[in-house]
Formats: structure tokens, C-alpha cells, sequence
């Protein structure tokens, strides 16, 4: 079992753009980090839809020739890690179906959290599942609707579904995107430069940069975008509801250089650890982060302290999924491959050492053993989040909550089990000061337990079975 967030999925779509498919390969490769099991593209020459996807890294899959047999005006893309579903091949997406008014292509990025109640009625009314996927619910609700044009056909499914989705459409003629009410996943608009410039919607703001297209704003919570032949246009169809960010967002899962609420989520990092060093001050010589996640904190962190910045944990990257173990056993051999402490920073040193979250533990452990192995007098872990205490139904994979060491632990027995000098988080209060100053609220439930989306189940949070049971919580 991994010791980790892993991050959920990124969704891309351009329309008006003779190069769609490339394009939207571009903005997959800026959205890798959002899921690396597998990745497709799927696109339209404005008569029929063609895709291509396979498991793995978006480097791997997409070559010039399989670009080149993905012709058309209008592209949407995909990167997944599985939060309901398996990871193989039939769980990929985008899902391309063919119905009788005609075809459409679908992306999500988000989890449903009455995927299981509606698959069932689904199922015993006549349909019939090809994939594991909670995203598979939306395609059904959709090709059973009797209304006429594929938007309301849309609006008509997901006002019968309840959770997190930021997704993307496509049929022969029309690209939309819409996210859901609460507005808990990412998603942005953009154009690219020029009179006439494509229209793309992606997950976020660094797949615009890579590809050179402006970002205009944020798709609106609730809000359906489409774009077709006569432009692009704004629709509210959903009941107006109280809107909940991810705020995880901005602590661990987009890219710095992304922009989210108007703020670059590099600089909110900065100040995350700026107030954990008003929080947890120590005494020390050098802070080094957990790379690359804990860098911006850290930097925030010995910017507000005095205390002097260093790497002294140097990340190798080029690890691949998959490693073979030696036969006779190195200590920490999953996190040495990864990380190494710089003896030559941190010998002699009381260090702090600043990460964004821990989840279960066992890695900060290691990383904690490294670090003294190399010398280290002191070793004082802080962590730029509250303790992780809940597990997320929004479309993040997260442990079952017995196994994060913050539910189950108290603060003192995780310094103790870490072997840490001292342990500080952040607190719920200062989290709050330094993300961007939004209308509502956010979403924080994984520090609070406080579910904005009602789990729609009389069982316990740590026995729902989101979707065939698929989903680890």
C-alpha cells in the first residue's frame, strides 16, 4: 500500500484548432501529474469521432503516427489515475459511445458519490456496463434522457447524480464542459491567440500555458459551457449551490505554476509555510523539503524564520512505476530510490524538514531515519496542512481512515512513531488565511470530516463502497 495522495485526473478539450489532437497531446503532457495510469484522446473530423487510449504515461502512448490517424477540428483528452473503477484498459477514458442521436465522447474528473444506487436501477431497468467507472452512470443517464438536444440530454443526467465532476463532451459538431454545482473539481477556460483563436477547457491553467492560449477564467460552479461552429456559449441549468473548492488543490494536487481563484498556487504555497513558521517555530540551522511537493512550503517557511533554505533531500526522476528489489534487503529501499539526503547539508545540522501532509507515515519514518543516518543532530518535521484525519469521495484516491496515521493517532504518538524531534502542523485557521478569499467556502473535508456533497449511504464512512467496491476509503 502506498504511502500517498494520488492525484485524480485531468481532463483537456479544444475546438476550432486544425491541429486538435496535438494539441490536446500538449495539454495532456502539462496534466500528467494529475494521473498516470493511463491517458487517451479522442477526436472529430466533424463526421465521426475517432479516439485512441492506453495504459501508461502520455509520452508512451501518443506517437506522430497515432497523432496523425486522430484527424479533425475538435479534440478532448484524458490523464486517469482510478479512483472508482480498476486500473486497466476498459476503465480508460475518454468513453466514446455511439447512441441513437448519434455519438458523443466523455471525460471526468471527479467521483460520484450515488454512482452505486443508480447503477443498480440502471441495471435493472435493462442496461448493461462495459466498465467499472462511475463515469459510465453519466453516459447511461444520458442515452436513456428522451429530450432532444444533447445539452439538455446532458443537464437531464446530471441533475440526477450527486459528487464531483468537472467534465467534457464532445459530439460531431459541439464541445462542453461543465462542472458541477458545488464547483469542488478544477476547471478553466482559455482561447488561443489570435483573431479566431481555439476555444479550449482543461483542468488547469498550466496545459494553457504550454500550448500558448490565453486564460480568460474558471468555468463557473454549476456552469455549462458550450462551444460549437457559432461560438461559445454560457449556460446555468443547475439549481445554484453553495460552492466547496477542493482547498487540497492548492496544498498538494495542481501545479505551482497553475492558476486557481486567481491565485498562483506556487505563491499560496509560499505562504502556507510562511504561517506554519508563525505556527510551529524551532530552533535550527537548515530547512530542506520533501521534493518536489514540500519546495514552495519551505521556501515560505525558512523566508518567514531566517532560518537558511537548502535541498537537502535530492529526488531522482527517473523512477519508473515499477522497481525491481534486490534480493537481499536494503533498509528504506522504496523511499532510498526515490530520495537521498545530502550528507553534506545536513551533517552536524538540526534540520526542519517541511512537507505538505503525511498520510499514513511509514515514508516520513523513512525519510526521518535518512536524514540522521546522514548526520543530522536534530530532525524537526512540519507539515504545511492540518492532519489528514478523513478520506476524500470526490474523486481523490485516500486511504481506508484507520490507516491515516492522523486519525488514529495523536499528535505526540506520530512524533513518537515518526522518531522526529518534534512534529507541527498547520492549523485549520491559518490554512484558511492564506488560500485565496473566495465568495463561499471550501471543501475540507479530509482535515474536518465535514462532507459538503451528503454520502448517500446508512453505512459507515469507512465501509461505503463507492462503485463495486472499487474505491479504497
Amino acid at each position: 500500500m502506498s504511502d500517498g495522495w494520488h492525484d485524480e485526473c485531468g481532463v483537456f478539450g479544444i475546438h476550432g484548432h486544425p491541429e486538435a489532437s496535438n494539441m490536446a497531446y500538449l495539454g495532456l503532457y502539462a496534466l500528467q501529474h494529475r494521473g498516470q495510469e493511463s491517458a487517451g484522446i479522442a477526436s472529430t473530423d466533424g463526421e465521426k469521432i475517432i479516439f485512441h487510449k492506453e495504459m501508461g504515461l502520455v509520452a508512451d502512448i501518443f506517437s506522430e503516427e497515432i497523432l496523425s490517424r486522430l484527424p479533425g477540428h475538435m479534440a478532448i483528452g484524458h490523464v486517469r489515475y482510478s479512483t472508482t473503477g480498476s486500473s486497466e484498459l476498459k476503465n480508460a477514458q475518454p468513453l466514446v459511445v455511439d447512441f441513437e442521436s448519434g455519438s458523443i465522447s466523455i471525460a471526468h474528473n471527479g467521483n460520484l458519490v450515488n454512482a452505486q444506487e443508480l447503477k443498480r436501477e440502471l441495471e435493472v431497468s435493462g442496461s448493461i456496463f462495459q466498465s467499472s467507472m462511475d463515469t459510465e452512470v453519466i453516459v447511461h443517464l444520458i442515452a436513456r434522457s428522451r429530450k432532444e438536444r444533447i445539452e439538455d440530454r446532458i443537464v437531464d443526467a446530471l441533475n440526477q447524480v450527486r459528487g464531483a465532476y468537472s467534465l467534457l463532451f464532445m459530439t460531431r459538431d459541439k464541445l462542453i464542459g461543465v462542472r458541477d454545482p458545488h464547483g469542488i473539481r478544477p476547471l478553466a477556460l482559455g482561447k488561443m491567440k489570435g483573431e479566431g483563436g481555439a476555444t479550449v477547457i482543461t483542468s488547469e491553467s498550466c496545459a494553457l500555458d504550454l500550448i500558448e492560449a490565453e486564460y480568460l477564467r474558471e468555468v463557473e460552479p454549476g456552469e455549462m459551457i458550450v462551444v460549437d461552429a457559432r461560438g461559445t456559449h454560457s449556460h446555468r441549468p443547475f439549481l445554484p449551490a453553495v460552492e466547496h473548492f477542493c482547498i487540497f488543490e492548492y496544498i498538494y494536487f495542481a501545479r505551482p505554476d497553475s492558476i486557481m481563484g486567481g491565485t498562483c498556487i506556487y505563491e499560496v504555497r509560499k505562504a502556507l509555510g510562511r504561517q506554519l513558521a508563525k505556527e510551529c517555530p524551532v530552533d535550527a540551522d537548515v530547512v530542506i523539503p520533501v521534493p518536489d511537493s514540500g519546495v514552495p512550503a519551505a521556501l515560505g517557511f525558512s523566508e518567514a524564520s531566517g532560518i537558511p533554505f537548502e535541498m537537502g533531500l535530492i529526488r531522482n526522476h527517473y523512477v519508473g512505476r515499477t522497481f525491481i528489489e534486490p534480493q537481499q534487503s536494503i533498509r528504506h529501499f522504496g523511499v532510498k530510490i526515490k530520495l537521498n539526503a545530502v550528507r553534506g547539508v545536513v551533517s552536524g545540522k538540526r534540520v526542519v524538514v517541511v512537507d505538505d501532509s503525511i498520510v499514513r507515515g511509514t515514508t516520513g519514518r523513512k525519510i526521518i531515519k535518512m536524514i540522521r543516518a546522514a548526520g543530522a543532530k536534530e530532525v524537526h518535521f512540519r507539515i504545511s496542512s492540518p492532519p489528514t484525519c478523513y478520506p476524500c469521495f470526490y474523486g481523490i484516491d485516500t486511504p481506508h481512515r484507520r490507516d491515516l496515521i492522523a486519525a488514529t493517532h495523536t499528535g505526540e504518538e506520530t512524533n513518537t512513531y515518526l522518531t522526529s524531534d518534534s512534529l507541527g502542523y498547520l492549523s485549520m485557521e491559518g490554512l484558511h488565511a492564506c488560500v485565496p478569499n473566495r465568495k463561499t467556502t471550501y471543501c475540507d473535508a479530509c482535515f474536518s470530516g465535514n462532507y459538503p456533497v451528503p454520502l448517500e449511504t446508512e453505512e459507515p464512512a469507512e465501509q461505503l463502497p463507492l462503485f463495486r467496491g472499487s474505491v479504497r476509503v
